[in-house]
């Protein structure tokens, strides 16, 4: 079986494409999301049975100010992959967001109504709704991939070691490694499972997932201040808790990919390569 990976380039497409055998990786340079008529084109380029779709526009503030962007990157594009899987018999996986959700009482389920408060939210969910229209395909909501480019983790590691003061805001989400993703997409991908299914980790603020890094690197946690999510204006709205139930995937799955401790101890085998 072979799988084809969009967004190759990013911290999950990077995980997926290390794991999978007979993977075909294509980058934003492969193929533009954005010129929506062409990607049928390039999809006819290659021989694969399924398509993981990792690519988006992930920047909520510029997702705000480049909505055409956004919304062809993040939304009209999944409409012609889907109409591209379901003329061609293809299985689609794609990987949302749990910022489709207000944020308003977080432990979201696969069967909570998306409602999100900014535009990256929205764009997401127009795509969503486009691959859902498709038979044989999985959305994913997750939330907080971290792995081997510019993310969270890093960030706080980074200032750690440098003796410098990390300022984490107090809002919730639920932080998952790519690596231990990637793991549970190759077992979606034995299953073909289709519809929607939250793959995320444990629910935590930004400030309490900071301390367990610091705990679990052996940094100082005394620098580590926790920081009001009102505090700071942004172009766009952020939602409060926006964290998943992923009770679900664990019943189907049996596997914990949930675990903090887990989690980390798969960003950390890394660590030597990735600072």
């Amino acid at each position: 079986m072979k799988t084809l990976i969009i967004g190759s380039g990013g911290q999950l497409g990077k995980a997926l494409s290390s794991i999978l055998e007979n993977s075909i990786p294509l980058s934003h340079d492969d193929i533009d999301l954005r010129n929506v008529n062409n990607i049928e084109n390039i999809l006819d380029k290659y021989d694969f049975d399924t398509i993981i779709n990792c690519a988006a526009m992930t920047s909520v503030d510029k997702c705000e100010t480049d909505i055409e962007s956004a919304y062809y990157i993040n939304g009209l594009s999944m409409k012609y992959i889907a109409n591209y899987c379901r003329e061609n018999n293809k299985y689609f996986i794609h990987v949302s967001t749990d910022y489709v959700f207000t944020g308003n009482k977080g432990n979201y389920t696969e069967d909570d109504i998306p409602y999100p408060v900014n535009y990256y939210g929205l764009s997401k969910l127009i795509g969503d709704t486009y691959v859902n229209s498709y038979k044989d395909s999985l959305i994913i909501r997750t939330s907080g991939v971290y792995g081997s480019k510019n993310n969270f983790p890093l960030y706080v590691i980074d200032r750690l070691r440098n003796n410098q003061k990390v300022n984490a805001f107090d809002n919730y989400y639920s932080p998952v490694n790519a690596n231990v993703l990637a793991y549970s997409i190759l077992k979606i991908i034995n299953l073909k499972l289709t519809g929607i299914l939250n793959i995320s980790g444990d629910r935590f603020s930004r400030y309490e997932f900071a301390l367990k890094i610091a705990d679990k690197f052996g940094l100082n946690e005394a620098l580590i201040n926790k920081t009001d999510y009102n505090s700071v204006k942004s172009i766009a709205k952020r939602p409060y808790d926006s964290s998943l139930n992923n009770e679900k995937a664990k019943g189907i799955l049996k596997f914990n990919f949930d675990d903090l401790d887990y989690n980390l101890n798969e960003f950390k085998k890394n660590m030597d390569n990735l600072i």
